[in-house]
């Protein structure tokens, strides 16, 4: 087994390191004081503007996406060293386009969609969302109540949709629905193209999350999406969501893994400055064990990542690997960054640092895209029933 990353996606880590580096870390010190100040920890319009000149130019767009559509075609083993990088900070920057909902359109797009949301979503041009949680139906899809029926050439939607990042200034968003009541997930799920100024789509609220974070609530009102706005195949659309799923776990875990990554390295950077009773903290066994073990756990996680990543791109089935993946990533963040706080002790608990942020971010992650528990369900029926 050849453990070794192809010289071509080192270079590609590296330049992205490089980029967070130079470009996103400067811009932390704004984000904390406007997280301090209410105001969410969000880039501002100048500074997204820039990063997205900057980030182009370095050739850092498009990098999973098709290259007829003028993408890179990378797999997902070159991208963890990317998402990687840009979890280590709390200046958060998406390189264009979003990865999940690009590789859910790259797997059920029709020519028409393709030309009219694929191409120009791949080169950066448009934003997505994607609206599938509803109040009463979170990690359960099967309680999905928003329903969608045929009336001539059109499709009508309504219903209710929460937790979306991006609804209110999203181009447009992939909108999962039930066409058949009966079948529901089991082949009545079915994925809907829905842009931002459909009449009978409404932004209802903006939900302040942890770690600074927004998400929205929609309201769908007799929302009319023309007939070929279906993306796949009507009662098909629980396949291409879970290919988004998957990719958004794994984008997840190598967050998880730069932001643990940069939680431990404050703390060894701090560990032999701080003195306390006559002895430095690094001399102390308990903050031993916290570098020691979160440096194993960051280790682990990585190669879990890699294995997840290249699996996916062999064709694989992954499902037991990615729930693993999601959970312990996001654990193990959760875990390592708290022993962070600890160390640092008042001066860990203020928002003058970045940990705070990174802990919410992590806390919120436990839940997305499914939570602990339910991933570990996952692993647990998938291993049991083949017994």
């Amino acid at each position: 087994m050849d453990f070794e990353l192809a010289e071509e996606y080192r270079m590609l880590r590296d330049l992205v390191q490089r980029f967070v580096r130079d470009e996103l870390m400067p811009l932390e010190a704004g984000v904390l004081a406007r997280d301090a100040e209410g105001q969410g920890s969000h880039l501002v319009e100048g500074e997204r503007t820039r990063l997205d000149k900057v980030s182009k130019e370095m050739g850092l767009w498009s990098l999973d996406a098709p290259e007829e559509s003028g993408g890179m075609g990378l797999p997902h083993v070159a991208l963890v060293g990317v998402n990687e990088a840009l979890g280590s900070t709390v200046a958060q920057y998406t390189l264009p386009p979003d990865s999940p909902n690009l590789r859910m359109l790259m797997t059920a797009v029709n020519d028409q969609q393709r030309t009219a949301y694929l191409e120009p979503y791949a080169r950066g041009e448009t934003i997505s969302a994607i609206g599938i949680s509803e109040p009463g139906a979170g990690a359960d899809p099967a309680g999905m109540l928003t329903k969608v029926v045929k009336d001539g050439d059109d499709w009508v939607i309504n219903g209710r949709k929460i937790w979306i990042t991006r609804a209110a200034e999203a181009d447009f968003t992939i909108l999962m629905a039930i066409t058949d009541p009966v079948k529901r997930a089991r082949g009545g799920m079915s994925a809907f193209l829905v842009d931002r100024d459909t009449p009978g789509f409404n932004v209802l609220r903006r939900i302040p999350m942890l770690g600074g974070e927004y998400t929205y609530e929609v309201v769908l009102e007799n929302c009319r999406v023309p007939g070929w706005k279906l993306l796949g195949k009507e009662g098909d659309g629980f396949g291409p969501m879970q290919v988004r799923l998957g990719t958004r776990r794994m984008e997840m875990a190598a967050w998880c893994i730069g932001a643990a990554q940069r939680a431990l390295d404050m703390m060894i950077d701090y560990a032999p400055q701080r003195v306390t009773f006559g002895q430095k903290l690094s001399q102390r066994q308990a903050v031993q064990w916290w570098v020691a073990d979160g440096a194993a756990k960051i280790h682990a996680a990585r190669l879990m990542a890699y294995d997840c990543a290249w699996k996916l791109d062999t064709g694989k089935d992954v499902r037991t690997e990615i729930s693993m993946l999601k959970y312990y990533a996001t654990e193990m963040a959760q875990e390592i960054i708290d022993n962070a706080m600890q160390c640092f002790g008042a001066m860990g608990m203020t928002k003058e640092m970045p940990l705070h942020l990174f802990a919410g971010r992590i806390r919120n992650m436990r839940i997305y895209d499914g939570p602990s528990e339910v991933h570990r369900m996952v692993v647990a029926r998938n291993l049991m029933d083949t017994r």
